[in-house]
């Protein structure tokens, strides 16, 4: 196939549109039907055990944590699974699952028993839930099922904010997540309007083994950097202070959980990476897991605010997407490029207002924190 010919059969998905998204949806109900089982088995537990608020807990907990990594996949280990589709799965698996348990380990032992590196300090997440509703359980499955429809979703909005007693708290994580687009944009637009032309010139012919290790060493710095924001999505089910009982379940599941994902070759929103130009060559690969894990290193230190961090990962693809069209070495032209931009932001707007409904449905503390009363 022609790099012209390839172009003009990803284009129609590079743009937005409603029946786009009725296709998903119809893909969804008439060929994952066993995905949708296993969904619906979720929803008749979340209702099952929640009289029980440690079951409820811990079930939130286990669906939060596959779903999260799931959607999230795309921006810390979709490159990795992207350049790395020749090596086994197992590898990778342990390799990743690995980090998660030595970084939630670390914040265990180094923050008392707190897994989330205090992100959870912020205002409205600083009290552990003693009882839940049935949404905030639900909640991942919905998840799940906007993941599969390969929508990259905050998870920090929709896990998070129905937790949260305070609309400051949600309006906060909000400021941040969109200045966090803004500067990964920004960023990424400038980077590869001086280099991409560098880049095309230095990334010709077989890479070197050199290569493959240095994208080894990114996404694992990437991939801890994320947990590090990221790990109070799931962690806000739990008490805040968690035993060392408690947490061998909360290192096991995930690292299972990661098993699948890598066995399967990541979720449906895989495609949001694969789409992209360049990013199955471990060099660039390399060159976008280390800015990223920057940029989310920075404003990690900037507040224990949480945030969105796939609103970041957006924000970084886009720039570079649009900074690669205008200098001509993608694989679209300006017109499609700003059209997958505009795509990829248009689902993440429509997760956040899916997040905010369910929010305000399971959460009285924040509708009385925005309507009054």
């Amino acid at each position: 196939m022609t790099a012209n010919a390839e172009v003009a059969s990803r284009s129609p998905e590079s743009t937005f549109s409603l029946a786009m998204l009725q296709d998903l949806f119809l893909e969804l109900f008439l060929k994952d039907r066993a995905f949708l089982a296993v969904v619906g088995l979720a929803l008749v537990a979340s209702a099952v055990v929640l009289p029980y608020p440690e079951a409820a807990r811990w079930l939130g907990f286990a669906l939060a944590t596959y779903s999260a990594v799931g959607n999230d996949s795309i921006q810390t280990i979709g490159t990795f699974i992207a350049s790395n589709s020749t090596t086994h799965w197992a590898k990778l698996w342990l390799f990743i699952a690995g980090i998660w348990v030595a970084t939630v380990a670390w914040s265990w032992f180094n923050y008392s028993g707190d897994i989330s590196f205090e992100r959870l300090s912020a205002k409205g997440f600083e009290t552990a839930p003693t009882s839940f509703s049935y949404l905030q359980i639900a909640a991942p499955a919905v998840l799940l099922i906007l993941t599969r429809l390969k929508m990259p979703v905050s998870t920090t909005f929709l896990l998070l904010s129905g937790f949260s007693t305070s609309a400051t708290g949600i309006w906060d994580m909000l400021v941040k997540s969109v200045s966090g687009y803004g500067v990964a944009f920004v960023t990424a637009f400038v980077l590869w309007m001086l280099l991409s032309r560098a880049f095309q010139r230095w990334f010709q012919g077989e890479a070197h083994p050199g290569w493959r290790v240095g994208q080894w060493i990114s996404s694992g710095l990437l991939w801890s950097v994320w947990i590090q924001q990221d790990a109070a999505n799931v962690a806000v089910y739990l008490p805040r202070q968690i035993t060392a009982m408690e947490l061998i379940p909360v290192l096991a599941l995930p690292f299972f959980g990661l098993g699948l994902l890598f066995w399967q070759g990541g979720e449906k929103i895989q495609q949001v990476v694969n789409e992209k130009s360049a990013v199955i060559d471990v060099r660039p690969a390399t060159v976008i897991d280390f800015v990223y894990a920057i940029i989310l290193y920075v404003f990690k230190e900037l507040s224990n605010v949480p945030m969105s961090t796939t609103w970041v990962f957006i924000g970084l693809l886009g720039g570079r997407e649009l900074a690669m069209a205008l200098r001509r070495v993608g694989d679209y032209n300006l017109r499609q490029a700003a059209g997958l931009l505009a795509k990829d932001l248009t689902l993440a707007l429509i997760g956040l207002a899916v997040s905010i409904v369910i929010a305000l449905a399971v959460n009285e503390a924040l509708r009385k924190s925005v309507f009054g009363g």
